[in-house]
């Protein structure tokens, strides 16, 4: 039994590395981003920083190597730190996969902050569906509202709720929250959309 069971498990991590891979690709082809750019020759010179670690790398690992390399975009720098998750659960295939999610990092520093916290969780792991669905929600209310007020709130929350209740809360909650928020603060949300349960 249990060499089918190591199949299965090594079948079902292959494929969430796919699913990963397909998803960096996805992210790098988006044309419509919501914040502004990022610089793409910084992204370069990142890249070629990056090379210098032996993939798959943690985000630990990267942020202690190089974290103090600069991002820019147009509203300003910011530290690779400020933007990876100095955590070992978060492990990075290639330097693309580590690039990917910079392009928005108003978003990408909330979800430093909401996996940092997660981390912090004995046995619990969030899985990847769920973070990307927290991702889509940070990425929602960064196209509606123009400053990071509505991001920062949220990912306020979830890690506030993370620290008291000991666990991660579910996708939908996350979404639900964003959708009041955003409707206290007179934004339209339509129900068709991701925010609208």
């Amino acid at each position: 039994m249990i060499p089918y069971k190591d199949g299965r498990e090594k079948q079902a991590a292959n494929e969430d590395r796919r699913q990963r891979e397909r998803d960096v690709a996805a992210e790098l082809e988006r044309g419509d981003e919501p914040e502004p750019p990022v610089d793409v020759d910084g992204l370069v010179d990142l890249e070629s920083a990056l090379t210098s670690l032996e993939f798959p790398v943690t985000g630990a690992a990267v942020v202690d190597a190089i974290g103090d390399h600069d991002v820019d975009s147009v509203t300003g720098s910011y530290a690779l730190e400020e933007l990876v998750p100095e955590t070992d659960e978060e492990v990075f295939d290639s330097p693309a996969a580590v690039t990917a999610q910079l392009p928005r990092p108003t978003v990408a520093a909330a979800m430093k902050r909401v996996l940092e916290a997660s981390d912090t969780l004995p046995n619990t792991d969030l899985p990847w569906s769920q973070r990307k669905a927290y991702e889509l929600t940070l990425q929602e209310l960064k196209a509606i509202d123009a400053d990071d007020e509505g991001v920062t709130v949220i990912a306020d929350w979830i890690v506030e709720h993370v620290r008291e209740k000991k666990g991660l809360p579910s996708s939908r909650d996350v979404r639900r929250r964003a959708m009041k928020l955003c409707r206290a603060n007179g934004y339209q949300v339509r129900s068709d959309g991701w925010l609208g349960i």
